[in-house]
């Protein structure tokens, strides 16, 4: 009776993982082709957007800045510019949309969120998943509780649970938490819920600037 026991349960734990596993190539595969689909769509807005900021000061498109991926993995995050080509990368980030380093009409693609478009291609790629934790700087990782590096186990998302609910709090407490509750719930279902809450909360402009993490958002 005993060895019916373990072995059921071996059993149960075997088919727990089968299932993640299964999970996790039908995600990767939706990433695949909604990244695929995305960047077609808004190839020729992204055009536009990186000859603008270009011409605005003469610096770089793109803001490339090292995050962390899946198992702390760092990787480039891709973002357009949207503030001054002498801005410190880690100072405070804008509290209005009237901060003297933000480009003119930096401030439209951040209320947007126009300016993580390219982060597109880190989902192609594999960086980056469409839907999960946002992704934290490589330093914050090593201040992390044991119960918040749960996050780590999935890729870093381009919107996700914080990001709909906490917008401008992405590394508060409160944050930290919700996306431990992600990747141990995480589903179909509510990948496709914050999904269209993503769309709510980028169309409403929600957040934007209640800025309380410590780095800047170029």
């Amino acid at each position: 009776m005993q060895y019916k026991l373990k072995n059921g349960i071996r059993n149960s734990v075997y088919q727990h993982r089968n299932n993640q596993m299964i999970r996790q190539i039908i995600k990767r595969l939706i990433d695949n082709v909604l990244s695929t689909v995305c960047i077609l769509l808004f190839c020729p807005l992204m055009v536009v957007i990186a000859v603008y900021v270009k011409l605005q000061d003469k610096g770089p498109a793109f803001f490339i800045q090292e995050r962390a991926g899946k198992n702390g993995a760092p990787f480039p995050l891709l973002k357009f510019r949207t503030m001054k080509v002498n801005t410190v990368p880690f100072g405070q980030s804008p509290s209005t949309s009237d901060d003297s380093r933000i480009i003119k009409g930096g401030h439209l693609l951040r209320e947007y969120s126009l300016d993580e478009l390219p982060q597109l291609f880190n989902v192609l790629i594999g960086h980056m998943s469409m839907i999960g934790p946002r992704p934290l700087y490589v330093s914050q990782i090593e201040l992390l509780s044991e119960e918040h590096r749960t996050r780590l186990l999935v890729r870093p998302g381009i919107t996700g649970l914080s990001q709909v609910y906490l917008r401008s709090e992405l590394t508060s407490q409160k944050s930290l938490d919700m996306e431990v509750a992600y990747v141990q719930k995480q589903n179909l279902w509510s990948d496709i819920k914050i999904f269209f809450l993503t769309i709510y909360v980028v169309l409403t402009k929600k957040g934007v600037y209640e800025q309380n993490n410590n780095g800047a958002r170029q």
